[in-house]
C-alpha cells in the first residue's frame, strides 16, 4: 500500500470514531432505559396500602318515575283500546309540561288473559267424583308501564300528577339524580386520593419510614346516593281539586373509594 492510500484511510477515522461513538451512546442509553423498568411489574416487599374516601354533595336536577296503566276487556284490543286511550291522556298532559319524546319510555307492555273457576253441578254417581268445574277465560287485561324523565325537577309533582288524573293505577320508582356526574365523580375521587395520600404519609412518619413511589391503585367504586321520596298521593286517580304531591329533591352524595400502595424505605 503505498503512502497515498494510507493518507486516505487515516483521514476517515475522525468520521468513523464518532460514529462509533454516537452508536455506543445510544446503546448506554437504551440499556438505562431498560434498567427502569426491569422489575416494574413485581410489587415491592416493603410496602404500606391506605384507603381514602371523598364525597361531594349536589343538588340533583333530574327527577325520574314510572306509572302504569291497567285496563279489562272482553276481548285482547277491547282492553288495549282502553289502555291506549288512558296512555295517550297522560302523554299529552305530560307533553304539556314541556317534557320531551325522548324521555318518555315505555319500560313493560304485557297483555294476559283473566281466569275464574266456573263450578257446574254433577250429579255424581261414581267414585271418585268427576271434576265439578274449571278454570275459563273470562275476559284479557293489559297493562303498560311508563317511565318518565323531569328535566324540570320543579316540575315533577305536576308531572305525578298529569299520569293520575289521566288514570295512572300506581306510580313508582321516584328517584333524583344528576344528569352530569362526570365532573362531580371526579372531584369526590380527587378527595379521595388527597385523604389516602395523608393518611399514607401519616403512618409513614410514624412508621419513621420514606414513601418512594406508588406501586398498585384501585379504585373501589364512584356511585351516587340519591335521595328518594315518596309523594303523597292525596287524589290519585283524579279526584276533583286534589293539589300536585310535593316531592323535595333534597341533596345527592357521590361517593369515591380508593386504594393506594406505596412503596417504603
Amino acid at each position: 500500500m503505498n503512502e497515498n492510500s494510507n493518507t486516505n484511510v487515516w483521514r476517515y477515522v475522525p468520521a468513523l470514531t464518532i460514529i462509533a461513538s454516537i452508536f455506543l451512546l445510544v446503546l448506554i442509553i437504551s440499556g438505562l432505559k431498560e434498567y427502569r423498568y426491569i422489575g416494574g411489574g413485581v410489587i415491592p416487599q416493603n410496602v404500606i396500602t391506605v384507603n381514602g374516601e371523598g364525597e361531594v354533595f349536589a343538588v340533583p336536577d333530574i327527577a325520574t318515575f314510572s306509572f302504569g296503566i291497567v285496563e279489562s276487556g272482553a276481548t285482547v284490543k277491547e282492553a288495549q283500546d282502553k289502555a291506549t286511550m288512558k296512555t295517550n291522556a297522560a302523554l299529552e298532559a305530560l307533553k304539556s309540561l314541556g317534557i320531551e319524546d325522548k324521555d318518555i319510555q315505555t319500560s313493560g307492555y304485557n297483555a294476559y288473559p283473566k281466569y275464574e273457576f266456573v263450578t257446574r253441578q254433577v250429579v255424581c254417581i261414581t267414585y271418585p267424583c268427576p271434576p265439578t268445574g274449571n278454570q275459563e277465560i273470562v275476559g284479557y287485561e293489559v297493562s303498560q308501564n311508563i317511565t318518565v324523565k323531569v328535566r324540570k325537577i320543579d316540575d315533577a309533582g305536576k308531572a305525578i300528577d298529569a299520569a293520575t288524573s289521566a288514570g295512572a293505577s300506581n306510580i313508582s320508582g321516584l328517584s333524583f339524580t344528576i344528569d352530569d356526574e362526570d365532573e362531580l365523580v371526579r372531584e369526590a375521587r380527587q378527595k379521595a386520593i388527597m385523604d389516602a395520600r395523608n393518611k399514607a404519609k401519616e403512618l409513614a412518619k410514624d412508621l419513621d419510614v420514606r414513601l418512594v413511589r406508588i406501586v398498585n391503585f384501585s379504585e373501589g367504586g364512584n356511585y351516587p346516593i340519591p335521595y328518594y321520596a315518596k309523594a303523597e298521593m292525596g287524589g290519585m286517580g283524579g279526584a276533583d281539586m286534589a293539589p300536585a304531591p310535593t316531592v323535595p329533591a333534597g341533596e345527592n352524595r357521590i361517593v369515591s373509594n380508593v386504594t393506594i400502595t406505596y412503596e417504603i424505605r
